[in-house]
């Protein structure tokens, strides 16, 4: 999939040089069109067309919003690596100004200003400028505009050495496999942060164990992902990868299967959890270091040929006199403090039952009625929520009154014909600027269940917001607030209302909040969830699917809920069908 990815970024970047360079408004939504269809692709592009060139060419245009022109040019890149056009734009506009339109409040329009006008052609002179008045007298850029600019920079300078979950895990999944053929290898983990499910993760830390540590260096340095090998130690390697068009560091390192346990725990973190264990440790007469538990304070270089109490995981902390903290709660956060609430189960994927938040075809979804049904039927689902867009969406396809109600009635015959799944006719309702909904409540009373989620002005100051996201958690006919803050990881804040005050209202009118699956949301964070179950709110956790894969955004939510601590009652995606329906009855 690594070619789509990059035709997908060889496009999207042809189209903003088209639009900088005031080009044809048709060739810039053309290659446009095109940079989104790659990107959404479920299936690798070169071997859809692994053929003699005019024949993949015809085989291209076959496809919906792919162009003669476009098509040779997905050729081309795929014979050569490059695409023709593409080049030469770079030489017309400096790479810097691409980045420029990564910053959240800076279109074309605005970039080609600062470029053309200023001179700007980075994010670097950018910030030297952001203080002049040229910039300011610039179209369009007023004080406000500005400051929005200034902030956007420093939230993705505070972030991009980071990258979301959900390109770091099937990256380590990915070399785990690799690492797990080696002949020899007796046990290979990730460990780290990603072991940890954090939101986003700034390296990858791989452990391993082997008969044969070589055979393990030489596969993991010279790994096709690998673009640079930063050190190659007898215990320790370091490289960068690039997969999925993302780049990250990595190391590997190597230890006996003797101390594995302890080496895991002690790489795995985090930092401040392994401190904390050490200072127990040190209380009880003991140590604690990446080779297990030891009696005795004093460190000693022979630690790793010593016999320890504990080597394994759950067995170091049982000889500390703690229950086993699971992996994603090793912050810091109380869970060395609380030790009765370490003693429950957390959420697991198994026991995740239904969907309650997903879209179709009637607004921007890939899937059918039936074919999303049948996904969720696959993956052992009683109950699915249909819940495409309100009206207001209107870039998303968003359904008018009219055909909401054609829609529900969509919904309620597919879910007569399907067998072994409940159909749910919902909604996605915009949470509008001032707290009233998208539908009025005789229209959204003839839903089964109502996702109201804030999508614009996503600014708003924190009075604002909070007042805001209160109306629609006090509405009668509201079910669960969708993304409640509607966050976009390293790319956007969204809104920062009072969340005690959205938790203690939840509460009060039965309302349940969202752990949005989607790894690019996770929102709620995994802070706010805490405090959410902390409060007795209800959660609910769902993927916000837009196609089948995207149901499998679910492990992403898991692990955010495990860090929150959640026990699988307090999801009411975990509750059996009576009881699910139930309740979503008590709000008609």
């Amino acid at each position: 999939m690594q070619a789509n990815k990059e035709l997908a970024r060889i496009f999207g970047q042809i189209a903003a040089a088209l639009e900088l360079l005031e080009a044809n408004r048709f060739r810039i939504n053309a290659h446009t069109r095109v940079a989104r269809i790659l990107k959404d692709m479920t299936e690798d592009i070169a071997q859809v067309v692994a053929e003699e060139p005019s024949t993949a060419i015809k085989r291209l245009t076959k496809m919906p919003g792919i162009g003669k022109a476009t098509a040779e040019k997905i050729v081309e890149f795929l014979e050569h690596g490059t695409v023709t056009e593409h080049q030469e734009l770079l030489q017309q506009v400096p790479s810097g100004v691409f980045d420029l339109l990564e910053i959240p409040g800076i279109g074309p329009k605005a970039a080609q200003a600062m470029w053309k006008e200023l001179g700007i052609t980075g994010v670097a002179e950018l910030k030297d400028r952001l203080d002049s008045p040229e910039l300011q007298a610039l179209p369009r850029m007023g004080k406000k505009t500005i400051e929005n600019i200034r902030q956007a920079i420093a939230f993705s300078e505070q972030t991009q050495n980071r990258i979301p979950l959900g390109l770091a895990l099937p990256m380590a999944e990915q070399m785990v496999d690799a690492l797990r053929q080696v002949p020899g290898v007796v046990k290979a983990e990730y460990a780290g942060s990603l072991r940890r499910g954090r939101e986003t993760i700034g390296d990858l830390d791989f452990l391993v164990a082997a008969d044969d540590p070589e055979a393990v260096r030489q596969r993991f340095t010279t790994d096709p992902a690998v673009t640079q090998v930063l050190a190659r130690g007898d215990t320790k390697c370091s490289v960068r990868l690039s997969i999925f068009n993302v780049a990250i560091q990595a190391d590997l390192r190597l230890v006996p299967e003797a101390s594995y346990g302890a080496a895991l725990m002690y790489f795995t973190g985090s930092k401040e959890h392994n401190v904390r264990l050490r200072e127990i440790a040190i209380k009880q007469n003991k140590r604690l270091n990446e080779y297990g538990l030891f009696a005795g304070t004093e460190e000693r270089p022979q630690d790793r040929q010593s016999s320890p109490l504990a080597v394994e995981e759950a067995a170091i902390y049982e000889s500390l006199g703690l229950p086993f903290i699971e992996p994603e709660r090793r912050e810091d956060r109380g869970e060395l403090d609380k030790l009765d609430e370490a003693t429950s189960p957390l959420i697991q994927l198994s026991d995740i039952r239904s969907e309650l938040h997903s879209h179709t075809t009637a607004s921007d979804g890939k899937l059918s009625i039936e074919e999303m049904a049948q996904a969720a039927k696959e993956r052992g689902y009683h109950s699915l929520a249909i819940t495409d867009h309100s009206q207001s969406q209107v870039i998303a396809n968003g359904l008018a009154p009219d055909r909401l109600r054609r829609h529900i009635e969509a919904i309620r015959e597919a879910d007569q014909r399907l067998d072994g799944i409940t159909l749910l006719a919902g909604s996605e309702v915009d949470i509008l600027i001032d707290g009233r909904l998208d539908y009025d409540d005789d229209l959204l009373a003839e839903l089964d269940i109502v996702v109201a989620s804030p999508h614009a002005s996503l600014r708003q100051d924190p009075t604002t917001a909070t007042q805001r996201l209160l109306a629609a958690i006090r509405h009668p006919l509201v079910h669960i607030i969708g993304h409640p803050t509607g966050r976009i990881i390293n790319r956007r804040e969204g809104l920062s209302p009072d969340m005690n005050a959205l938790f203690e209202a939840a509460v009060e009118h039965d309302t349940v909040l969202e752990l949005n699956a989607n790894w690019n949301r996770l929102d709620l964070r995994d802070t706010h969830l805490r405090a959410a179950l902390d409060k007795g709110c209800k959660i609910a956790i769902n993927t916000d699917a837009h196609r089948d894969a995207q149901l499998d955004f679910m492990t992403y939510g898991i692990l955010t809920a495990r860090r929150a601590g959640m026990p699988p009652e307090a999801c009411i995606n975990t509750w059996a069908a009576e009881k699910l329906h139930s309740w979503l009855r008590s709000k008609r």
